[in-house]
């Protein structure tokens, strides 16, 4: 068990979805997923599959790009919080969209990381 890893209260691994159309961030996020002794259940690379995914999968978390194609975070966060308003959406985006992850926030995402991140600084966060 590392230092950063976490579980549920029934001692289980937590389950993430990770959605972003970068190859790139999806490797940084399995790190991070790893680091914290979670499993990922599903990856998605548009908002359109994270929905799909989820309803399949019902995540414990969800990590979730801002700029997509097919739909974006924002929408993707509205309808995740219309599917399962306990939804857990943790927005990852570039300090350059700071407004829309403002509004992801108020449509029920619960928090954000700036890419490019550091897996360790991430799963402080996460």
């Amino acid at each position: 068990m590392s230092n950063l890893e976490v579980r549920k209260k029934d001692g289980s691994a937590f389950r993430f979805l990770l959605v972003d159309d970068s190859d790139f961030i999806l490797k940084a996020l399995r790190v991070t997923v790893k680091l914290l002794g979670g499993e990922v259940v599903g990856e998605a690379s548009d908002g359109i599959q994270a929905v799909e995914l989820y309803k399949k999968t019902r995540p414990d978390l969800v990590t979730c790009d801002i700029v997509m194609p097919n739909m974006g975070g924002v929408e993707v966060v509205q309808a995740l919080q219309a599917i399962d308003p306990a939804s857990n959406i943790v927005m990852a985006s570039s300090l350059g969209h700071q407004d829309i992850v403002k509004k992801a926030i108020d449509a029920g995402a619960k928090y954000f990381i700036v890419k490019p991140f550091k897996p360790a600084e991430a799963a402080v966060k996460l």
